[in-house]
């Protein structure tokens, strides 16, 4: 029996992917703890688990609101600056407390929480990188040497303060393992070693009320969905993508998600606040996104080809890998009209290459294991290292 602390962000996306692999772990006799949900996303992680530590939580304002107009380096500048160095900042004490009442054999750290690379680069433990989103594994500011440096600098400063300062490793990258919740259909080749174990999409509640005695079977059904977190920057797109469904109706039925009840329908088409996502895309015939890692996956594991318009963050990298795998088609999101949407629908619905690259990307995701594959690796490590561990004490 192994303890594994899992180190995270407060962020849906980061954790729902642990999530299942924590629920592995746990099935086949093993302890896991966490560390770095706040009470609002705590429930992510089901009733039993264990939240650490047990006297101090992160508090709710350590995610900050991103003003919607911020794109390129000035939205990765806001990330870094603003939300994942203050973070690690908060949590580096959090997670040596953790580690105090939990005593883990492995830390299991999702990117952007840093601290428990720190935590663990300083005390000495084994620790893995969970890449929840592929956008660092294809190095995305290589040829950009200011952007390289000041990254570096926001690195350096925290191993400084809080890490090894003698060890010399990107804190990003686990020298140990790196699991990558994606294929290399998907994303290609990159340079360092790195476990591709596929998306870990385990069953969530998606609540109740769905109306679908309004799907028609005869026509190809087509999700459009920004996410949740970007309400915000949604409205012009959500009523061109209303508009050009309701004109595709003789053929296509449109179910759109609008959070923000900003849209108006037309026609037919189904504006919904919220939908069953997994459930209903094993009906889709194409999905319209804004390219977030989740979605793009969870799509890609049905064998449905996509429509993306990347906002900011790792998007515009996600976009590419589904173009670049031919598993869909890239629009502008500040830019897209009704017609170049519904082009964009008829394309992907109609031309059967994109479902046969979707379906190509499915079969390397169903090949890889998802959140089975992760957890073997996990034991695989805590196994090695222990057998080093004794070797050591044995000379």
């Amino acid at each position: 029996m192994t303890r594994f602390l899992f180190v995270v962000p407060p962020l849906v996306g980061h954790i729902n992917p642990l999530v299942g692999v924590a629920a592995q772990l746990r099935d086949e006799g093993h302890e896991v703890a966490w560390v770095g949900a706040t009470e609002s996303v705590a429930g992510l992680l089901g009733a039993d688990a264990l939240l650490l530590p047990r006297a101090e939580r992160l508090p709710e304002d350590i995610v900050v609101h991103r003003p919607p107009e911020l794109r390129g380096f000035a939205s990765l500048k806001f990330l870094w600056e603003e939300f994942i160095v203050p973070l690690a900042e908060h949590l580096v004490p959090l997670v040596h407390a953790a580690v105090r009442e939990f005593a883990p054999q492995v830390l299991v750290v999702d990117q952007q929480a840093i601290a428990g690379a720190l935590v663990a680069e300083r005390l000495g433990l084994p620790w893995v990188t969970s890449a929840t989103t592929s956008a660092e594994l294809v190095s995305p500011l290589a040829g950009m040497p200011k952007l390289e440096s000041w990254l570096d600098e926001l690195l350096g400063g925290l191993r400084a303060r809080h890490g090894d300062p003698a060890a010399t490793g990107d804190l990003r990258f686990s020298p140990h393992l790196l699991l990558a919740f994606t294929t290399e259909a998907l994303v290609g080749e990159i340079g360092r070693p790195t476990s591709f174990v596929g998306p870990s999409i385990t069953a969530r509640p998606e609540g109740t009320g769905f109306p679908w005695d309004k799907l028609d079977p005869a026509r190809k059904l087509v999700l459009v969905s920004l996410g949740t977190a970007n309400v915000d920057v949604g409205e012009r797109f959500l009523s061109a993508a209303v508009e050009a469904l309701a004109e595709l109706s003789d053929r296509v039925q449109g179910v759109v998600v609008d959070p923000g009840g900003t849209v108006a329908p037309a026609g037919d088409v189904l504006v919904l606040p919220r939908v069953p996502q997994l459930a209903l895309l094993a009906h889709c015939s194409a999905v319209v996104s804004h390219g977030g890692h989740n979605t793009v996956c969870e799509t890609l594991t049905n064998g449905v080809p996509l429509v993306v318009a990347p906002i900011r963050d790792d998007q515009p990298i996600v976009a590419q890998q589904v173009v670049d795998a031919g598993a869909g088609v890239r629009l502008r999101f500040g830019r897209t009209t009704a017609q170049q949407l519904r082009a964009a629908i008829e394309s992907v619905v109609d031309d059967p290459a994109y479902a046969e690259g979707a379906r190509r990307v499915q079969s390397s995701f169903a090949t890889a294991g998802g959140a089975g594959a992760a957890a073997r690796c996990l034991v695989d490590l805590a196994n090695r290292s222990a057998a080093t561990l004794i070797n050591g004490l044995n000379r």
